[in-house]
């Protein structure tokens, strides 16, 4: 049996090095810093970890969209987003802070996406064709100090 050339074998191990490095990047824990990291569950559970921001729960029902929080301050929030109704529903976020889109959900299943606030008017809406026309928006206003870690409840209002 011959030993292959040095440069047959040294190309092997770039090229074994680059598919991990690329497997790597694909993978992930999901604790990166990117403001559009969405993740979705199963659970209809709510956590109150405040390493994400701020918690709001956004109910998608068949065809509203009901916000555990109305006053929002500048700052990091996690949105989760839990499919009440029985079509597939997303989250989009849409103002000064940029455009940021969650998942579509199954319905019973939920999805979660964290997002920069800055102060403004937002649209808050289901990004799943014809939705948003049938009633699942509205819009929250951002102004003021940081944002407090409290969980108020009251609905969104409708734009």
């Amino acid at each position: 049996m011959t030993t292959p050339p040095i440069h047959h074998r040294l190309l092997l191990g770039v090229a074994a090095g680059g598919l991990t490095a690329l497997l790597a990047a694909c993978g992930g824990s999901g604790n990166g810093s990117n403001d559009n990291s969405t993740s979705t569950s199963t659970s209809t559970s709510t956590s109150t970890s405040t390493s994400h921001g701020a918690q709001v729960t956004a109910e998608l029902s068949d065809f509203h969209i009901k916000l555990s929080k109305q006053k929002f301050q500048p700052g990091h929030y996690t949105f989760t987003a839990k499919n009440t109704g029985s079509h597939v529903h997303a989250l989009e976020i849409e103002g000064p802070g940029g455009e940021n889109r969650s998942k579509t959900v199954d319905p019973g299943q939920s999805t979660t996406l964290t997002v920069t606030l800055k102060s403004g008017s937002y649209k808050v809406y289901c990004p799943v064709d014809g939705h948003k026309d049938l009633g699942m928006k509205t819009e929250i206003s951002v102004g003021g100090a940081p944002a407090p870690s409290d969980n108020n409840t009251s609905s969104g209002s409708a734009y």
